[in-house]
Protein backbone atom coordinates (compact mmCIF):
# COMPACT_ATOMS: atom_id res chain seq x y z
CA UNK A 1 0.00 0.00 0.00
CA UNK A 2 2.83 2.41 0.91
CA UNK A 3 4.60 1.69 -2.42
CA UNK A 4 1.32 2.30 -4.23
CA UNK A 5 0.85 5.68 -2.49
CA UNK A 6 4.44 6.71 -3.28
CA UNK A 7 4.00 5.84 -6.94
CA UNK A 8 0.71 7.73 -6.99
CA UNK A 9 2.35 10.80 -5.47
CA UNK A 10 5.19 10.71 -8.01
CA UNK A 11 2.74 10.34 -10.88
CA UNK A 12 0.73 13.28 -9.57
CA UNK A 13 3.80 15.52 -9.41
CA UNK A 14 4.95 14.50 -12.88
CA UNK A 15 1.52 15.11 -14.36
CA UNK A 16 1.30 18.64 -12.88
CA UNK A 17 4.16 20.72 -14.30
CA UNK A 18 2.56 23.87 -12.92
CA UNK A 19 3.52 22.72 -9.42
CA UNK A 20 7.20 22.50 -10.33
CA UNK A 21 7.36 25.64 -12.45
CA UNK A 22 5.67 27.64 -9.69
CA UNK A 23 8.69 27.06 -7.46
CA UNK A 24 11.18 27.76 -10.26
CA UNK A 25 9.81 31.03 -11.61
CA UNK A 26 9.59 34.05 -9.31
CA UNK A 27 6.50 36.27 -9.48
CA UNK A 28 6.46 38.62 -12.46
CA UNK A 29 6.48 41.60 -10.06
CA UNK A 30 9.81 40.42 -8.66
CA UNK A 31 11.25 39.92 -12.16
CA UNK A 32 10.19 43.39 -13.29
CA UNK A 33 11.47 44.99 -10.10
CA UNK A 34 14.94 43.64 -10.87
CA UNK A 35 14.60 44.73 -14.52
CA UNK A 36 13.78 48.26 -13.36
CA UNK A 37 16.81 48.40 -11.07
CA UNK A 38 19.07 47.13 -13.86
CA UNK A 39 17.62 49.55 -16.41
CA UNK A 40 18.17 52.49 -14.09
CA UNK A 41 21.76 51.36 -13.55
CA UNK A 42 22.30 50.68 -17.25
CA UNK A 43 21.22 54.23 -18.13
CA UNK A 44 24.06 55.52 -15.98
CA UNK A 45 26.60 53.05 -17.37
CA UNK A 46 25.76 54.04 -20.94
CA UNK A 47 27.09 57.54 -20.38
CA UNK A 48 30.60 56.03 -20.44
CA UNK A 49 30.23 55.16 -24.13
CA UNK A 50 30.47 57.04 -27.40
CA UNK A 51 29.10 55.35 -30.50
CA UNK A 52 27.86 55.79 -34.06
CA UNK A 53 24.11 55.97 -34.77
CA UNK A 54 22.51 55.51 -38.19
CA UNK A 55 18.94 56.75 -38.53
CA UNK A 56 16.79 56.05 -41.59
CA UNK A 57 13.45 57.83 -41.99
CA UNK A 58 11.25 57.00 -44.96
CA UNK A 59 7.90 58.42 -46.10
CA UNK A 60 5.84 56.69 -48.79
CA UNK A 61 2.37 57.11 -50.24
CA UNK A 62 -0.40 54.57 -50.01
CA UNK A 63 0.82 52.95 -53.23
CA UNK A 64 4.28 52.44 -51.58
CA UNK A 65 5.99 54.98 -53.86
CA UNK A 66 8.78 56.93 -52.18
CA UNK A 67 8.06 60.52 -51.22
CA UNK A 68 11.07 61.32 -49.06
CA UNK A 69 13.90 59.49 -47.34
CA UNK A 70 16.84 60.50 -45.15
CA UNK A 71 19.85 58.64 -43.80
CA UNK A 72 21.46 60.47 -40.89
CA UNK A 73 24.78 59.27 -39.53
CA UNK A 74 25.50 60.68 -36.09
CA UNK A 75 28.30 60.55 -33.53
CA UNK A 76 26.71 60.19 -30.09
CA UNK A 77 28.47 61.43 -26.96
CA UNK A 78 26.63 61.05 -23.66
CA UNK A 79 27.54 63.68 -21.05
CA UNK A 80 26.75 63.75 -17.31
CA UNK A 81 23.58 65.75 -17.98
CA UNK A 82 22.34 64.70 -21.42
CA UNK A 83 23.20 63.09 -24.77
CA UNK A 84 24.92 65.16 -27.44
CA UNK A 85 24.78 64.24 -31.14
CA UNK A 86 26.95 65.46 -34.00
CA UNK A 87 25.76 64.98 -37.58
CA UNK A 88 28.52 63.27 -39.55
CA UNK A 89 26.72 62.59 -42.83
CA UNK A 90 23.30 63.09 -44.40
CA UNK A 91 21.96 61.46 -47.56
CA UNK A 92 18.48 62.48 -48.64
CA UNK A 93 16.09 61.65 -51.46
CA UNK A 94 12.79 63.20 -52.51
CA UNK A 95 10.31 62.79 -55.33
CA UNK A 96 9.58 65.61 -57.76
CA UNK A 97 7.53 65.25 -60.95
CA UNK A 98 8.05 61.49 -60.90
CA UNK A 99 11.84 61.73 -60.49
CA UNK A 100 13.94 60.90 -57.41
CA UNK A 101 16.37 63.71 -56.59
CA UNK A 102 19.08 63.80 -53.92
CA UNK A 103 20.23 66.31 -51.31
CA UNK A 104 22.74 66.41 -48.44
CA UNK A 105 21.67 69.41 -46.32
CA UNK A 106 19.92 69.15 -42.98
CA UNK A 107 16.55 70.90 -43.09
CA UNK A 108 16.45 70.93 -46.90
CA UNK A 109 13.13 72.17 -48.30
CA UNK A 110 12.47 71.90 -52.07
CA UNK A 111 9.36 74.09 -51.70
CA UNK A 112 8.01 76.68 -49.29
CA UNK A 113 5.22 74.46 -47.95
CA UNK A 114 6.97 71.13 -47.37
CA UNK A 115 5.00 69.00 -44.94
CA UNK A 116 7.10 65.91 -45.71
CA UNK A 117 10.30 67.73 -44.76
CA UNK A 118 8.72 69.05 -41.57
CA UNK A 119 7.62 65.54 -40.61
CA UNK A 120 11.07 64.05 -41.29
CA UNK A 121 12.67 66.51 -38.87
CA UNK A 122 9.89 66.17 -36.29
CA UNK A 123 10.02 62.38 -36.23
CA UNK A 124 13.82 62.32 -36.07
CA UNK A 125 13.63 64.50 -32.98
CA UNK A 126 10.70 62.63 -31.44
CA UNK A 127 11.98 59.09 -31.98
CA UNK A 128 15.75 59.49 -31.54
CA UNK A 129 16.39 62.92 -30.03
CA UNK A 130 15.57 62.38 -26.36
CA UNK A 131 18.55 64.12 -24.72
CA UNK A 132 17.61 62.72 -21.30
CA UNK A 133 18.09 59.19 -22.64
CA UNK A 134 21.64 57.79 -22.59
CA UNK A 135 21.04 56.08 -25.94
CA UNK A 136 19.09 58.90 -27.56
CA UNK A 137 16.00 56.72 -27.98
CA UNK A 138 12.76 58.07 -26.57
CA UNK A 139 12.31 56.57 -23.11
CA UNK A 140 8.52 56.99 -23.23
CA UNK A 141 8.26 54.29 -25.93
CA UNK A 142 9.62 51.49 -23.70
CA UNK A 143 8.25 51.41 -20.12
CA UNK A 144 10.98 49.38 -18.41
CA UNK A 145 12.54 51.90 -16.01
CA UNK A 146 11.29 52.28 -12.44
CA UNK A 147 9.42 55.55 -13.06
CA UNK A 148 7.45 53.96 -15.94
CA UNK A 149 6.72 50.44 -14.73
CA UNK A 150 4.16 51.49 -12.14
CA UNK A 151 1.85 52.63 -14.94
CA UNK A 152 1.61 49.10 -16.44
CA UNK A 153 0.47 45.57 -15.60
CA UNK A 154 2.82 42.68 -16.43
CA UNK A 155 2.06 38.99 -17.02
CA UNK A 156 4.59 36.15 -17.13
CA UNK A 157 3.82 34.01 -20.21
CA UNK A 158 6.61 31.45 -19.79
CA UNK A 159 10.24 30.68 -20.54
CA UNK A 160 12.12 30.01 -23.77
CA UNK A 161 15.59 30.10 -25.31
CA UNK A 162 16.47 33.10 -27.48
CA UNK A 163 19.85 33.20 -29.25
CA UNK A 164 21.29 30.70 -26.83
CA UNK A 165 20.14 32.47 -23.65
CA UNK A 166 17.26 31.53 -21.36
CA UNK A 167 14.66 34.30 -21.25
CA UNK A 168 11.29 35.08 -19.71
CA UNK A 169 8.48 36.10 -22.06
CA UNK A 170 6.36 38.79 -20.42
CA UNK A 171 3.37 40.71 -21.76
CA UNK A 172 2.30 44.15 -20.55
CA UNK A 173 -0.57 46.59 -20.84
CA UNK A 174 -1.56 49.95 -19.32
CA UNK A 175 -2.88 49.72 -15.76
CA UNK A 176 -5.36 52.54 -16.38
CA UNK A 177 -8.48 52.29 -18.49
CA UNK A 178 -9.43 55.92 -19.16
CA UNK A 179 -8.05 58.38 -21.68
CA UNK A 180 -6.75 60.55 -18.87
CA UNK A 181 -4.12 57.88 -18.10
CA UNK A 182 -3.50 57.00 -21.75
CA UNK A 183 -1.02 59.82 -22.38
CA UNK A 184 1.35 58.51 -19.70
CA UNK A 185 0.95 54.82 -20.53
CA UNK A 186 -0.16 54.30 -24.15
CA UNK A 187 1.60 51.00 -24.91
CA UNK A 188 0.93 47.29 -24.74
CA UNK A 189 3.19 44.51 -25.97
CA UNK A 190 5.74 41.87 -25.00
CA UNK A 191 9.32 41.70 -23.82
CA UNK A 192 11.98 39.04 -23.48
CA UNK A 193 14.00 39.32 -20.26
CA UNK A 194 17.35 37.59 -19.82
CA UNK A 195 16.77 35.08 -17.02
CA UNK A 196 20.31 35.24 -15.62
CA UNK A 197 20.89 38.99 -15.64
CA UNK A 198 17.32 40.36 -15.64
CA UNK A 199 18.00 42.67 -18.57
CA UNK A 200 15.57 43.29 -21.47
CA UNK A 201 16.63 41.52 -24.67
CA UNK A 202 13.75 42.42 -27.02
CA UNK A 203 10.85 44.81 -26.40
CA UNK A 204 7.89 45.06 -28.79
CA UNK A 205 5.24 47.73 -28.29
CA UNK A 206 2.04 48.78 -30.00
CA UNK A 207 -0.48 51.51 -29.31
CA UNK A 208 -2.90 50.11 -26.72
CA UNK A 209 -5.90 52.09 -27.96
CA UNK A 210 -7.12 53.67 -31.16
CA UNK A 211 -7.61 57.40 -31.35
CA UNK A 212 -11.10 58.51 -30.25
CA UNK A 213 -13.70 58.58 -32.98
CA UNK A 214 -14.28 62.30 -32.39
CA UNK A 215 -10.65 63.07 -33.26
CA UNK A 216 -10.86 61.02 -36.46
CA UNK A 217 -14.13 62.59 -37.59
CA UNK A 218 -13.71 66.22 -36.52
CA UNK A 219 -10.00 66.64 -37.23
CA UNK A 220 -9.56 64.07 -39.98
CA UNK A 221 -6.52 62.68 -38.15
CA UNK A 222 -5.67 59.05 -37.53
CA UNK A 223 -2.65 56.90 -36.69
CA UNK A 224 -2.70 53.21 -37.58
CA UNK A 225 -0.43 50.31 -36.60
CA UNK A 226 1.79 52.50 -34.42
CA UNK A 227 4.38 50.38 -32.61
CA UNK A 228 8.10 49.83 -32.14
CA UNK A 229 10.64 47.10 -31.58
CA UNK A 230 14.00 47.42 -29.85
CA UNK A 231 16.75 44.83 -29.36
CA UNK A 232 19.60 44.84 -26.85
CA UNK A 233 23.00 43.17 -26.76
CA UNK A 234 25.33 42.48 -23.85
CA UNK A 235 28.69 44.25 -24.05
CA UNK A 236 30.01 43.91 -20.52
CA UNK A 237 28.85 42.92 -17.06
CA UNK A 238 25.74 44.97 -16.37
CA UNK A 239 26.08 46.82 -19.71
CA UNK A 240 23.34 46.01 -22.20
CA UNK A 241 22.96 48.50 -25.02
CA UNK A 242 20.12 48.96 -27.54
CA UNK A 243 21.60 48.09 -30.94
CA UNK A 244 18.54 48.31 -33.19
CA UNK A 245 15.23 50.07 -32.99
CA UNK A 246 12.44 50.68 -35.46
CA UNK A 247 8.79 50.95 -36.30
CA UNK A 248 6.34 51.57 -39.11
CA UNK A 249 2.90 53.17 -39.08
CA UNK A 250 0.39 55.12 -41.16
CA UNK A 251 -0.44 58.77 -40.52
CA UNK A 252 -3.46 60.59 -41.89
CA UNK A 253 -3.82 64.32 -41.20
CA UNK A 254 -6.63 66.78 -42.00
CA UNK A 255 -8.35 64.55 -44.56
CA UNK A 256 -5.98 65.12 -47.52
CA UNK A 257 -2.53 64.06 -46.26
CA UNK A 258 -1.65 60.39 -45.81
CA UNK A 259 1.80 58.81 -45.44
CA UNK A 260 3.31 55.47 -44.48
CA UNK A 261 6.20 56.29 -42.14
CA UNK A 262 9.11 54.01 -41.27
CA UNK A 263 11.98 54.67 -38.88
CA UNK A 264 15.02 52.42 -38.36
CA UNK A 265 17.93 53.06 -35.98
CA UNK A 266 21.18 51.13 -35.62
CA UNK A 267 23.84 51.77 -32.96
CA UNK A 268 27.41 50.55 -33.59
CA UNK A 269 31.13 51.28 -33.10
CA UNK A 270 30.87 51.46 -29.34
CA UNK A 271 33.83 52.96 -27.51
CA UNK A 272 34.30 53.43 -23.81
CA UNK A 273 35.84 56.68 -22.61
CA UNK A 274 38.62 56.05 -20.08
CA UNK A 275 39.96 58.77 -17.81
CA UNK A 276 43.67 58.67 -16.98
CA UNK A 277 46.08 61.08 -15.29
CA UNK A 278 49.56 61.88 -16.56
CA UNK A 279 52.33 63.32 -14.36
CA UNK A 280 55.08 65.55 -15.82
CA UNK A 281 58.25 66.30 -13.81
CA UNK A 282 59.87 69.64 -14.57
CA UNK A 283 61.24 72.41 -12.30
CA UNK A 284 58.13 71.79 -10.27
CA UNK A 285 55.65 68.95 -10.14
CA UNK A 286 52.85 69.62 -12.60
CA UNK A 287 49.66 67.66 -12.90
CA UNK A 288 48.25 67.62 -16.37
CA UNK A 289 44.50 67.62 -16.71
CA UNK A 290 42.91 64.16 -17.16
CA UNK A 291 42.81 62.93 -20.72
CA UNK A 292 39.83 61.14 -22.25
CA UNK A 293 40.99 58.26 -24.40
CA UNK A 294 38.66 56.06 -26.46
CA UNK A 295 38.98 52.38 -25.84
CA UNK A 296 37.16 49.95 -28.09
CA UNK A 297 35.12 47.69 -25.87
CA UNK A 298 35.38 44.05 -26.94
CA UNK A 299 32.08 42.34 -27.41
CA UNK A 300 31.46 39.37 -25.17
CA UNK A 301 30.57 36.33 -27.29
CA UNK A 302 27.31 34.65 -26.47
CA UNK A 303 26.92 30.93 -26.49
CA UNK A 304 24.81 29.77 -29.38
CA UNK A 305 24.62 33.26 -30.92
CA UNK A 306 24.31 33.27 -34.74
Amino acid sequence: MRLHLNLLACATLLSCPSLSTATENPPVEQIMERVAVNQDRAEQLRREFVYRQNVILRLTRGNKKLVREELRELQVTPTPGETEKTLVRLQGKYEKDGKILEYDELGFRPKSLDLDGELIDAFAEEFTGDKRSRDGIARDFFPMTSHKQNKYRFHLKGEEVYRGRSVYRISFEPSGTGWEEFGDAPWSGELLVDRAEHQPVVITTRLAKDLPLAVKVLLGTNVQRLGFKITYERFDEGVWFPVSYGGEFTLKVVFFYKRNIAVAVKNSDFQRTVVSTRLTFDDALQIVQPLKLPEILPRVPQAGAP
